[in-house]
């Protein structure tokens, strides 16, 4: 493979290119991947924290519920109009905690809000793990470009070019449509 001394087979001028392609398309994939896990770690925890304040809603939403219940069940022994206009404020109270659309910080609100970070981070994940199926056909592909250099084997070249065009695709995948693809 290789020539006189100090100069460089075209061959091997070809197969460094080929690396050169394949480190960029890993440095990209690793990039992409890196920034899709951290947004999907992200979007975790703004589930998370969402469903948090969506348990607390209800155990306000209950207690509510439990006092104008028991306030209602003692109407007969105390003034009547107070009772009712308390039964009336905590029904009130426990009719925002189940729906507040204004400040989407209702039950129904927050749930909807909890399940579209959930699908976010969803998305993201989808798009980490095609990137790190790109990651790891192109490093595959960076290993067997680098043999064809050492063994002159032309087949290991295409190998490498093949699996460097399979990871591109998978890093393509993971940018424009995470989830056409599922393999895990």
């Amino acid at each position: 493979m290789s020539g006189t001394a100090g100069h460089i087979d075209p061959a091997n001028k070809k197969i460094a290119l080929l690396i050169s392609i394949l480190a960029l398309v890993l440095a990209f994939s690793e990039t992409l991947g890196k920034a899709a896990q951290t947004a999907a770690l992200s979007k975790n925890i703004e589930a998370t924290n969402l469903w948090s304040f969506y348990q607390a809603k209800s155990i306000r939403l209950t207690t509510m519920r439990t006092a104008a219940e028991n306030l209602e069940a003692q109407a007969g022994a105390t003034d009547v109009a107070a009772v009712k206009a308390q039964i009336d404020a905590w029904r009130k109270t426990a009719a925002r905690y189940e729906s507040e659309p204004e400040t989407r910080e209702g039950r129904k609100e927050l749930a909807e809000r909890a399940k579209e970070a959930e699908a976010r981070r969803d998305h993201e994940m989808a798009a980490y793990h095609q990137y790190e199926l790109a990651s790891a056909a192109v490093q595959i592909a960076i290993v067997l470009a680098s043999a064809t250099i050492i063994t002159g084997i032309g087949a290991l070249a295409w190998l490498a070019g093949g699996l460097g065009v399979v990871g591109a695709v998978f890093c393509l995948v993971g940018f424009l449509a995470p989830m056409a693809i599922h393999l895990f």
